[in-house]
């Protein structure tokens, strides 16, 4: 698994398979489910923490052969869920279509995106998303729409609902595609300036405590640069938690587990990981 998490972190997958489209995806959940085998659909693995003892389950991973991305009209956009939000970007500008540019250098796929209501920079998937395809623990398929996705900080329906997204439908606006350009470029140079991206990691370890920044109370405690084995917290931001080499999914557990017992020790604020951690 360490090969699909941008963690580089996690032992094998009992087994991995690469749906080409919904079909395949859904005859996956009905086999599974009539084996008894467990499932677990990924994207990216931008947010994904895998044990180092692997993932006893069958992991259905949404990648290139699962990333169509179209037009539906003038304004909306439909992506499959295993495509890319650089990808995803990369059309509405072709198309003169505004509303991404938040996303535009954020690693994950369209799926995990909406699974997340993934955001930055004062924008985020709910914006723009008003429609989920998916398919049911069941293999049926199905969708939600608007409020139904119950989109919130970081959360979702299909956080609770066992459903696997397979498709999105995003409404965007016309704009310049110049100043659209420019905003994406802009905030792309934003994260290279300010976020750890030459190393392994899965972005913002943990979710923003309300009235708070979580890499400011990290640092605050003195725990910038902190390591523990392989894991470190970033010298760069300590918002994040890296690979520095070799780093163990124990390793940043334990780094994780040390940073949110110091913050609610000395700063009295929870700390939450946005990360998902499986095995």
């Amino acid at each position: 698994m360490k090969n699909h998490t941008t963690f580089k972190v996690g032992g094998n997958a009992r087994l991995m398979v690469f749906p080409k489209s919904a079909q395949d995806a859904a005859e996956i959940v009905q086999l599974c489910k009539k084996q008894g085998i467990r499932l677990l659909a990924i994207g990216n693995g931008s947010n994904l923490l895998v044990s180092d003892n692997g993932i006893n389950a069958c992991v259905m991973c949404f990648g290139n052969d699962f990333s169509d991305v179209k037009l539906i009209d003038d304004e909306t956009v439909f992506a499959e869920s295993g495509a890319s939000l650089m990808k995803l970007c990369r059309f509405a500008l072709e198309n003169g279509l505004s509303g991404l540019e938040f996303a535009y250098g954020i690693p994950g796929s369209c799926g995990g995106a909406a699974f997340m209501n993934a955001g930055a920079y004062g924008g985020e998937m709910k914006d723009v998303l008003y429609r989920c395809e998916h398919i049911d623990e069941n293999g049926d398929t199905g969708c939600l729409e608007n409020d139904d996705m119950k989109l919130s900080y970081r959360h979702s329906a299909y956080y609770d609902n066992g459903c696997i997204i397979t498709g999105l439908y995003l409404k965007l606006k016309k704009a310049d595609k110049n100043d659209i350009k420019a905003k994406m470029d802009d905030l792309l140079q934003r994260r290279k300036d300010k976020q750890p991206l030459e190393y392994p990691s899965a972005g913002s370890t943990f979710k923003r405590p309300e009235g708070y920044f979580a890499g400011a109370l990290i640092e605050e405690c003195g725990l910038k640069g902190k390591a523990v084995g392989g894991a470190q917290v970033s010298e760069k931001h300590a918002g994040f938690v890296i690979n520095k080499g070799g780093a163990t999914c124990k390793d940043i557990l334990a780094l994780c587990k040390e940073c949110a017992e110091t913050v609610m020790k000395e700063k009295g604020v929870k700390l939450e990981m946005e990360i998902r951690v499986t095995e």
